[in-house]
C-alpha cells in the first residue's frame, strides 16, 4: 500500500470538494471492504482517501413521496434487518443475504456494493481490466470459468454487485452529487460496459459521490423475487443470479415484467427476450421454462464457462416461479 492523505468530512459538500479530476487523485471510503483490499494489492493507489462514514445525511432508510430512500452508507446488514425493506422488498433482502459473510455485511455499504470493482482475478493481479497481452485478451483461452457469457470482448469480467440486478428489476435510481450539482441515474443505466482500459464499469465520475438509492413507489405494484446459484454458501460469489419483478392483471396474466441476470455479464444483464416471452401469460412451469430459454438467447460462453448458460436458465425459471407464488 502506498502513502495517502486521509480525511473525514462531515458534509457531502465538503466530501465532494476533496475529490479530484481523476481516480488517482482521490477515492471514497465507506465500508472499505473493496477499496482497502485493492490498495493493499496496489490495484488502486489514490493520493487521498475520503472517508464518508461520518456524514449523517448519507445514512438511513425512509419512505418518501418518491418511494423508499436508502442512504448510501446503509450497511448490507442494516438493509436485511430493516422492517420496511423486509416487508416490501424481500427480493432485495435475498440479494443482500447473498453476501454470505456476516463481517462483510456489517461493514459493506449499499452504495459500495454498486460501486465495487470487478473481482476478475486477471484484474486483481495487475493484468488490467481487459487482461490484454500483445493486443489480445488472455481470458478467452485462459482461466475463464467464472467470466461473462454476455457482453464480452474485451470486457469479459462479470459485475460483482449483489444488489444491482434486484435494484434494477425494481426500477430504482441512484443520486450522484458533485461540486457542480446533482444528477439521477437509473440503476440499470448506472452500470456500463467499459470501452477502454481506463474506463470504469459504472457511470460515476471521479468527483462524484453516490448519496442515495430510491426504489420508486411504482415498485409496490410488482411481485418480485431473487434467485441465486453458487458453489458454496459462505465467502463466495454467486455463479448466476436472476432478479425479477412482474405485474399481473386479470387471470394472473403478466402485464409487465423486468428480468435481470447477475454475475453473467459485465453489467446486470436485462433479459428483454424473456420479458416478451412471459408477457400475457400466467406464470407456471411451462411459461417460466420458456422465459428461461429466451433469457439465454445470444449467450456466448467461453472455453470453461458453458455451464453458466444452464445456471442462468435455472435462476430465471425459479425466480419467476417464486414471484408467481406471491401473486
Amino acid at each position: 500500500m502506498e502513502r495517502f492523505e486521509y480525511t473525514s468530512p462531515k458534509t457531502v459538500k465538503d466530501a465532494t470538494a476533496m475529490l479530484g479530476a481523476s481516480w488517482n487523485d482521490a477515492q471514497v471510503l465507506a465500508g472499505g471492504t473493496d477499496l482497502i483490499s485493492m490498495m493493499k494489492d496496489f490495484v488502486a493507489s489514490p493520493k487521498r482517501v475520503v472517508n464518508i462514514k461520518g456524514i449523517s445525511e448519507l445514512g438511513g432508510i425512509s419512505k418518501t413521496s418518491a418511494g423508499v430512500r436508502i442512504g448510501a452508507t446503509v450497511t448490507l446488514d442494516d438493509l436485511t434487518l430493516n422492517h420496511l425493506i423486509r416487508t416490501e422488498f424481500p427480493s432485495l433482502v435475498t440479494a443482500a443475504l447473498g453476501v454470505s459473510s456476516p463481517q462483510i455485511r456489517n461493514m459493506g455499504t449499499v452504495a459500495g456494493d454498486l460501486c465495487q470493482r470487478p473481482r476478475c482475478w486477471y484484474f486483481r493481479n495487475g493484468h488490467g481490466l481487459f487482461a490484454m497481452q500483445d493486443g489480445k485478451s488472455l481470458i478467452p483461452n485462459g482461466e475463464n470459468r467464472y467470466h461473462a457469457i454476455f457482453g464480452g470482448n474485451p470486457a469479459y469480467f462479470v459485475s460483482a454487485s449483489s444488489l444491482g440486478p434486484a435494484l434494477a428489476a425494481l426500477g430504482s435510481h441512484v443520486k450522484l452529487v458533485s461540486p457542480s450539482g446533482a444528477r439521477t441515474v437509473a440503476v440499470e443505466k448506472f452500470f456500463v460496459i467499459p470501452k477502454t482500459e481506463n474506463d470504469r464499469e459504472i457511470d460515476l465520475h471521479p468527483n462524484e459521490i453516490v448519496t442515495e438509492i430510491v426504489i420508486p413507489s411504482s415498485a409496490g405494484m410488482f411481485w418480485h423475487a431473487t434467485y441465486e446459484i453458487r458453489e458454496k454458501q459462505a465467502l463466495d460469489w454467486p455463479l448466476a443470479t436472476a432478479s425479477v419483478a412482474v405485474m399481473t392483471g386479470p387471470g394472473n396474466k403478466v402485464v409487465s415484467a423486468r428480468i435481470m441476470l447477475g454475475h453473467v455479464a459485465p453489467i446486470p444483464w436485462r433479459a428483454s427476450a424473456a420479458e416478451k416471452t412471459i408477457a400475457g401469460k400466467s406464470i407456471d412451469e411451462a411459461s417460466a421454462e420458456q422465459a428461461a430459454a429466451a433469457a439465454v438467447e445470444g449467450a456466448q460462453p467461453l472455453s470453461q464457462n458453458g455451464y453458466k448458460v444452464q445456471l442462468a436458465k435455472v435462476a430465471v425459471k425459479r425466480a419467476l416461479l417464486a414471484a408467481a407464488q406471491k401473486a
